[in-house]
């Protein structure tokens, strides 16, 4: 549900320092003493939203691992302000903007009263994703890769929601798949191909990509898949809400 991104970040690992004017933070000069203090009180803040969607991670993958098979019905609620403050700012702060043109450095004015109204509406399900914008890049084979580029807002709930789902789909995962994964990446992929092809006996290697994937993946038999772990409809219809790109009369009949 991702796809607004351009690039896969990670879950846990905090980006660097929020940079708002365009100079190092930790300059200092005569007179900056309030800057210093926003800044520190900007920085507490989002430790605390980091440990806040840690620690609910933590209790989801308790649950994850005493309830083994089980459904998880109760999920909406580690939606919160800290965790949209959190997926904010994990956000690349110079990513393509979305059908709505806001950038980062623009939503972060008044930053907790739009987190306080967002948080709001997704849960009483006022929330309401906007288009996707299209772009498309150019491939090796001289094709075009289409990429669908979320609006901001959507992004925040996307990365919210990918955190809720995380710990429940970790514990599932093999061990061999690194695919869009929190700590994982294609470098790591390569790897352990190399170690493999070291200590056993290769014949043959397997170079294999599946065509057009995520532009003809069927999300119908997608949701039916997550509901088979997820039991909170509430977050289900977020899902849907975020990644459906098809007509209204679909989409109703898919959040029945």
């Amino acid at each position: 549900m991702m796809y607004g991104k351009e690039k896969s970040d990670l879950l846990i690992v905090p980006e660097k320092q929020a940079n708002n004017a365009g100079n190092p933070a930790a300059e200092s000069v005569e007179g900056s003493g309030g800057n210093k203090r926003n800044a520190e009180e900007q920085n507490t803040v989002r430790t605390q939203s980091r440990g806040s969607v840690s620690q609910a991670q933590a209790r989801i993958r308790e649950a994850v691992t005493r309830n083994r098979g089980e459904k998880l019905t109760a999920l909406l609620h580690h939606v919160t302000i800290d965790s949209l403050r959190w997926s904010f700012y994990q956000l690349r702060k110079n990513a393509a903007t979305g059908i709505d043109g806001v950038i980062w450095k623009d939503y972060e004015v008044g930053l907790e009263d739009k987190l306080a109204d967002l948080n709001r509406r997704v849960h009483t399900g006022a929330y309401r994703a906007q288009p996707s914008r299209r772009k498309y890049i150019p491939k090796a084979d001289g094709k075009q890769r289409p990429l669908s580029i979320a609006a901001l807002e959507d992004k925040i709930v996307q990365r919210a929601v990918v955190a809720i789902l995380t710990p429940i789909y970790e514990a599932d995962f093999l061990g061999f798949s690194y695919g869009f994964r929190p700590g994982r990446s294609q470098h790591n992929a390569l790897d352990a191909l190399a170690y493999g092809i070291k200590v056993k006996k290769i014949c043959w290697i397997l170079d294999a990509d599946i065509s057009r994937f995520f532009d003809t993946i069927s999300h119908e038999w997608l949701i039916r898949f997550i509901e088979h772990r997820i039991g909170d409809k509430r977050i289900v219809r977020l899902i849907i809400k975020c990644t459906w790109r098809r007509g209204r009369s679909q989409l109703r009949k898919l959040m029945r």
